[in-house]
């Protein structure tokens, strides 16, 4: 490692500033924490890994962020808020003081952002590449966490933001589009910006608390995440494809590249919030979203059945994809 810290130094200059209560200041081997009462602990974690997850010479300050922004999505699809985290960290003998010293301000920004503090972890050297794992823990009222397992027939189906923004700037990135010379350079800069940095949709929480039945966040793709859900809550869906939001810019690149809706709906990356929402209460959900200023769109039904969700295209024929989501396997 090139202007090595032991990891003693690594963890008292650059992990320690940003311990939170619970954490004993990193001078323990365990963080001690006791959850509000009347709330419950959600815990989710991410590994990250160089070359799989991000690029190795992005910005250590992205990379940080990206890490940590992974997790606070999963809680925001849990409607819980973020409390704290553990951060594991393998570093390669090429990491040096000033690249840990910017990987821990982009965690302090996010940590400030999100609200959510360091509370303990591991580090290590390793002859492979850069790895990052983060277990993040949320808060929610006793009772109040949205599982992924409860959606029911009848229900309506949304998802924030737009899709496969992120999927399209990694192909980009990895000089894949066609005629990507042709597409406008502030498109170019806003998909390969929603790939480094996913933007977490926790102004949601309060909606899905009040108002959903079923969410999880899209990280492996659209297709293939509605079809987890639907599984695991034991129903199927009905989905008109032309209703999935897209933002200009990936409508541009699909015009160049006719496959790139396919990457765009199953590639990953989204970080958006997929959840099923009764009739009843959807109108009450969309003007929360609203205020929330979060884009929220219907794209369909929970039926009922066993059955994968049936894709439907303009035409009202079933649609098939290849592959349905990312997999690292």
């Amino acid at each position: 490692m090139t202007n090595r810290l032991s990891e003693d130094e690594i963890i008292a200059r650059i992990f320690a500033p940003l311990a939170g209560l619970g954490s004993l200041d990193l001078r323990d081997d365990a963080a001690l924490l006791s959850p509000p009462p009347g709330h419950q602990l959600v815990a989710t974690t991410d590994a990250l890994v160089a070359g799989v997850h991000f690029f190795p010479n992005d910005p250590p300050d992205l990379i940080a962020q990206k890490a940590l922004r992974v997790n606070v999505s999963d809680l925001a699809a849990k409607a819980a808020d973020p409390w704290g985290y553990l951060l594991s960290i393998a570093l390669p003998d090429t990491s040096c003081a000033e690249w840990l010293k910017a990987f821990a301000q982009g965690l302090k920004s996010d940590g400030q952002t999100y609200g959510l503090s360091l509370l303990g972890g591991d580090t290590v050297r390793t002859s492979g590449p850069l790895m990052i794992n983060v277990t993040a823990l949320g808060l929610v009222p006793q009772g109040a966490m949205i599982q992924r397992t409860t959606a029911k027939a009848g229900d309506r189906i949304y998802v924030s933001g737009t899709i496969g923004d992120a999927a399209l700037g990694l192909v980009l990135r990895q000089q894949q589009i066609k005629r990507a010379d042709e597409l406008k350079s502030e498109w170019q800069h806003y998909l390969l910006d929603r790939y480094l940095l996913p933007l977490p949709r926790n102004g949601l929480i309060i909606a899905l608390r009040t108002h959903a039945h079923a969410a999880m966040d899209v990280s492996d793709g659209l297709i293939g995440d509605l079809t987890k859900l639907t599984k695991v809550s034991h129903v199927s869906a009905r989905v008109e494809l032309s209703r999935i939001p897209l933002s200009p810019a990936a409508r541009d690149v699909i015009a160049l590249q006719e496959d790139a809706f396919d990457r765009a709906v199953t590639g990953g990356d989204d970080y958006e919030i997929l959840c099923t929402v009764p009739p009843v209460a959807s109108a009450d959900f969309e003007r929360a979203a609203a205020k929330a200023h979060i884009l929220v769109t219907y794209i369909g039904d929970v039926i009922p059945g066993d059955q994968p969700p049936l894709w439907l295209d303009k035409t009202g024929q079933t649609k098939t994809f290849g592959k349905a989501s990312f997999s690292h396997f």
